[in-house]
């Protein structure tokens, strides 16, 4: 479970098209402002550290993050924050240090690889990225090596720039960079799709070409394919995605917006409303989807069911969360994926033991499932390691929230 802070509501410097924050901004739910005592009181409430969120939460006032950062870390002992980065000056740099921020960036490569993070023109979209890198230089300078969030599309990941890519990640892995989330695109307009969208041949063979990059790679893990075998192997574990969320309770996340009021994560908002956090869990959902054929949106009969769930609400088939994900194909090729391997390991996944598969099914459905989502201990199977692909993980060691898709900060 991850504490939110969002003082600035969606409001961004960058207009990313393919945001998952769009739904609010095209409802015109922005934050009218933000008022410090409510938000340390709505923090209190929920109880432990938190991630500065946003939109760009860096577009405070300076003296407004000093003040923050220095009550949470007197009151929590750290904090962290998800950004793009491009804001970032030495100051923050050396803000984060003394009050013990961890810093999470969403980046999408060098260059062009990043346009789609839209500054307005070519020319101030190309100056944000080299902020953002710079920012990323500083930061590992300081010893405080940030975590990344990358998004897979069309301008970073295609055929002809997939190449770039896997040569970035290899410079990070040499300054130290650690941990990488990658991010299949969030589609919430049509127009995103026709500009940025891969097939899902493509969006397969970008997360495989990473998955074999990681091989080579000294420091650097993809979380993804270690919440997979950890998924297969066990049935629990892995990121929010995997976890059965229900939209309207986000249990992996509980936000604190800028006048202290509790809400749900904004991935899973797809009406613009920024709804007030449930009080129960539900998993009606997932009742559903294990009911319901494949044809109609569900996962009827998929023996990959007691792992992937249905994957994340906020990337459901026509933006209807009772519906499984759109990218379930790619995310189905990816457990196939690591399913062989782990039986070439000599492990066996649940998902080829019919029995334990269908009790952990019966988990999922009866909600005991969510009773152990998160810090369940499991260590890789022996090969399954650094030179392997994968790496021995602690629940969801390395991350404070699971996305940006929420943060990413180590």
């Amino acid at each position: 479970m991850t504490i939110e802070l969002s003082p600035v509501g969606v409001a961004c410097q960058l207009a990313c098209p393919y945001c998952y924050e769009h739904p609010q901004r095209d409802a015109g739910n922005y934050s009218a402002g933000y008022d410090l005592d409510a938000m340390k009181q709505g923090l209190l409430r929920e109880g432990g550290s938190f991630s500065l969120f946003g939109g760009e939460p860096l577009l405070m006032k300076f003296d407004d993050l000093t003040d923050l950062l220095q009550w949470g870390y007197q009151r929590f002992g750290s904090t962290s924050v998800q950004t793009n980065g491009a804001l970032i000056t030495p100051a923050h740099v050396a803000l984060f240090a003394r009050y013990h921020t961890s810093v999470g960036m969403s980046l999408d490569g060098p260059d062009e690889l990043n346009d789609a993070r839209w500054a307005g023109t070519v020319e101030k979209t190309r100056a944000a990225t080299a902020a953002s890198l710079q920012a990323i230089d500083w930061l590992v300078d300081a010893g405080m090596v940030p975590s990344l969030i990358v998004t897979l599309h069309r301008g970073n990941a295609s055929a002809e720039r997939l190449p770039r890519l896997l040569s970035w990640l290899r410079d990070l892995d040499a300054r130290r960079i650690t941990h990488v989330r990658l991010h299949a695109l969030e589609v919430d307009h049509e127009a995103v799709r026709e500009q940025l969208a891969l097939s899902d041949d493509e969006n397969v063979a970008a997360f495989l070409a990473c998955y074999h990059l990681q091989r080579e790679l000294q420091t650097m893990r993809f979380d993804v394919f270690t919440d997979i075998a950890q998924l297969l192997l066990t049935g629990n574990g892995g990121s929010c995605v995997w976890n059965a969320c229900d939209p309207l309770t986000t249990p992996a996340v509980r936000n604190v917006n800028g006048v202290g009021s509790r809400s749900n994560c904004a991935r899973a908002t797809k009406d613009g409303i920024e709804w007030v956090k449930s009080v129960g869990h539900g998993i009606e959902r997932y009742r559903a989807l294990y009911e319901t054929p494949y044809a109609d949106g569900g996962c009827q009969g998929c023996r990959f069911f007691y792992a992937c769930k249905g994957q994340c609400p906020g990337t459901a088939i026509d933006g209807d969360w009772r519906n499984r994900s759109e990218q379930c194909r790619v995310w189905y090729r990816l457990f196939e994926t690591l399913e062989d391997e782990l039986v070439k390991l000599g492990r066996t996944p649940l998902t080829l033991v019919a029995a334990e598969r269908r009790a952990l099914e019966g988990r999922v459905l009866s909600g005991m499932q969510q009773e152990q989502q998160h810090g369940d201990h499991w260590d890789a199977p022996d090969g399954f390691n650094h030179s392997d692909g994968a790496y021995v993980v602690h629940g969801d060691a390395g991350t404070t929230t699971m996305h940006g898709d929420h943060s990413d900060a180590a």
